[in-house]
């Protein structure tokens, strides 16, 4: 897993299988290995679709429901950590 801070409130976290923007404290848009593009669908503030935007490049994305980001996160989470989670 790596960090990469992109600007004030905007951040990607490599994982191995995908590369995971967040706005703020939100994961909202996923590039996998594959290269397939996702963001959320849901309508956050105009800075967060800001970030997306330019994290895309004017590259379409499909659109998810934003638990899916939540989940896949949480998902994540629990690989890295093997199995053990705290909850918040």
């Amino acid at each position: 897993m790596k960090l990469k801070k992109i600007s004030n409130n905007e951040t990607e976290i490599h994982f191995g299988f995908a590369v995971v923007l967040f706005s703020y404290n939100t994961p909202v848009a996923v590039r996998t290995e594959q290269g397939a593009l996702l963001k959320t669908s849901y309508k956050h503030s105009r800075t967060t679709s800001r970030h997306i935007n330019k994290w895309l490049n004017g590259l379409e994305a499909i659109e998810k429901d934003q638990s899916f980001f939540d989940n896949l996160i949480h998902l994540a989470n629990y690989s890295l950590f093997g199995g053990k989670i705290s909850e918040k």
